[in-house]
């Protein structure tokens, strides 16, 4: 049992860390890196061996490596690989020195990566915080995490019924921008792989340059720059905080422009460059083209991405579009969403720099529920709940089977063997019976009657499954799952999830030999009783071809009688006297009668060693089934 939960948001230029702890009410907290709460992703090693993490790693001058933005060149450089883990290492050690992370205690990490990595891509990086020495830990996806954040956040409110809408998760980054589409839940794979590279950093290194030339010698500032990369980042990390400044509050910084001016202490005279951040320099961010992304604007860039990924879905279009990352704060971006998916709502977070780092620590309390919930299923299913169950409403399958399937064995089976015998193809009514007797199991026995019983058995299992409730809801209540997850009546009908259950499957014929094999016998009984004496007439006196049944009546005697009516191969024209309407109004005139005497046969028939078996066969498949469904509860949300 895990009690606390980690989450660990390394981004290319930033990074973050969050914890929560189990418990009632929990929720996660940041905890601070080098007294940062979102840190650069950066680190530098010392001549002296000293490891250095964060904004303190990108300007000291005594250092011999320095290394950022890792990252974004995880897939295609593999250099980078060892650069993850030395940051890795850096912060693993600063929350062992501080005491945020104790060894030995009961505790996991949960670390993000973009939607579009593949599973080998993910195994190798965690691959990577295992050998950098973590605790036990999962990968997973950034916009899922940011969405869990989105669902669980009392700022948001969005609720439970985001499992069943459409949901676009788009994930601004500093060098890439991941685009996730959730339905029911589950992540859909996206044309555009998932993640484009474009993110905010390259608005920060514009918003640099844009200081450079108007300094008054850009090019000393870009030599120093050329000769010293720690000055480069360090100014490129300023532009980013004021950006950032800036876009929190755009109203207050209409009527004068946000500065900050930098030293650069390279020389004997420090070098003043002036960062500025206006509507001026607003709009240039956004819609100057650059050479990065290939002539091309941060805004045509975007937008064509989201018309790409509104093109690559095939399913529902997003109605909820949950942006994250310190940018999505721009109007301008929220805007533009907007305008390419019109029928959404929008929405981000209040810190929207840190929703996926919470996310992810949410999706380790997550991860820990679902164990504890599968594991009352499990006791549930260990228990006679479902049987008792099935057991109250057993009676019930037995009159509903039978109201399900008399008219139509006597439409289907009855009337055509019957009618057989009025064409002449069966020449006595004595051979009825064996006839009757083997159709009709043949019947139960085709798709259609397997279709009929299985709508029969679904209509059944609505009651069952309103009685399992008693059981279900408060487990789902416990562990935050919509009750929908263990409703077997939704399974039956729903088409979008990993499960579709037919009730001709789930109850198989086999498990329905004795009823079915009653029912024939039963059927057979009452529509005989005579070799079909029962569906053509009422009586003896009722049979049209009257006269010939009274000569047999004079010559034999009443109860002689019928025995040799059965033998008798009566011409064909005398049974052409009986038309086909009759049998069809004949047949709807016993129908009661039929169904009344299969309940009293029924009764007389079954017995408990027949009724515990098929009490027995029914609670393992519902069983079986319960336990799938938990298996695909994947997201409790809410």
């Amino acid at each position: 049992m895990m009690e606390r939960f980690y989450g660990f948001d390394l981004g290319d230029a930033e990074s973050a860390v969050t914890r929560i702890i189990k418990g009632e009410g929990a929720s996660p907290e940041v905890i601070p890196v080098r007294e940062a709460g979102s840190f650069i992703t950066a680190y530098a090693m010392k001549r002296d061996g000293q490891l250095l993490i964060g904004e303190g790693a990108c300007y000291d001058p005594e250092v011999l490596v320095r290394k950022l933005r890792f990252k974004s060149r995880f897939l295609t450089e593999s250099g980078a690989r060892n650069d993850i883990k030395s940051f890795a290492a850096g912060v693993l050690g600063e929350l062992l020195l501080t005491g945020d992370l104790v060894r030995g205690d009961d505790q996991c990490f949960y670390v993000g990566c973009p939607a579009g990595w593949d599973k080998a891509a993910r195994e190798e990086y965690r691959g990577i915080f295992e050998s950098a020495g973590y605790p036990p830990l999962k990968i997973v996806s950034e916009s899922r995490a940011a969405l869990v954040s989105a669902c669980r956040s009392k700022h948001l409110q969005v609720g439970y019924d985001i499992l069943s809408k459409p949901v676009l998760v788009v994930d601004i980054g500093s060098s890439t921008t991941d685009f996730a589409y959730i339905m029911s839940g589950k992540e859909v794979e996206l044309k555009t792989g998932g993640e484009v590279a474009l993110g905010g950093g390259i608005m920060d290194e514009i918003l640099l340059e844009e200081a450079v030339a108007a300094s008054p010698d850009p090019e000393k500032i870009r030599r120093v720059f050329a000769e010293n990369e720690a000055w480069r980042t360090y100014c490129e990390f300023a532009a980013r905080r004021l950006k950032e400044k800036y876009y929190s509050d755009v109203e207050y910084w209409q009527s004068e422009p946000l500065t900050q001016t930098i030293s650069l202490r390279t020389q004997l005279i420090p070098i003043k460059l002036k960062l500025t951040m206006s509507p001026v320099i607003a709009d240039r961010l956004l819609n100057k083209k650059v050479d990065r992304l290939d002539g091309r604007s941060f805004r045509s860039v975007f937008t064509d991405s989201l018309r790409q990924v509104r093109e690559s879905i095939s399913d529902r279009q997003p109605e909820l579009i949950f942006m994250t990352g310190g940018v999505s704060r721009m109007e301008e971006l929220r805007q533009w969403c907007r305008e390419v998916f019109p029928e959404a709502v929008v929405i981000c977070g209040s810190e929207p720099e840190y929703s996926v780092a919470k996310g992810l620590a949410q999706c380790g309390l997550i991860d820990e529920e679902l164990r504890d919930f599968k594991a009352e299923i499990a006791q549930l299913i260990e228990s006679t709940a479902v049987e008792d169950v099935v057991e109250r409403h057993i009676d019930e399958l037995y009159r509903s089977t039978v109201d399900s399937i008399v008219d139509p064995i006597l439409e289907h089976v009855a009337i055509p063997v019957i009618d057989r015998w009025r064409d002449g193809s069966i020449e006595r009514l004595e051979e009825i019976d064996a006839i009757l007797e083997k159709d009709i199991d043949a019947y139960l026995h085709s798709d259609e009657g397997r279709e009929l019983l299985g709508k029969n058995v679904a209509a059944w299992l609505k009651k069952v499954s309103a009685g399992l409730e008693e059981y279900t809801m408060p487990v789902c209540v416990r562990h935050n799952v919509p009750f929908t997850a263990l409703n077997l009546t939704s399974y039956l009908s729903l088409s979008d999830i990993d499960i579709h259950v037919e009730a001709k499957d789930l109850f198989a014929i086999r498990e329905m030999t004795w009823l079915i094999d009653a029912i024939v016998s039963v059927v057979v009984g009452l529509l005989c009783g005579g070799g079909g004496l029962a569906l053509i007439a009422t009586g003896v006196q009722g049979i049209l071809i009257g006269f010939v049944v009274s000569a047999l009546v004079l010559a034999l005697g009443r109860e002689q009688m019928q025995g040799a009516f059965l033998r008798m191969n009566v011409p064909k024209p005398m049974r052409k006297l009986m038309p086909k309407s009759y049998l069809r109004t004949r047949a709807d005139r016993i129908s009661g009668e039929v169904k009344a005497g299969l309940y009293e046969k029924l009764e007389q028939e079954k017995n408990e060693d027949i009724t515990e078996k098929l009490v027995e066969d029914i609670s393992g498949q519902i069983e079986m089934c319960l336990t799938k469904m938990a298996e695909v509860v994947e997201l409790p949300l809410g």
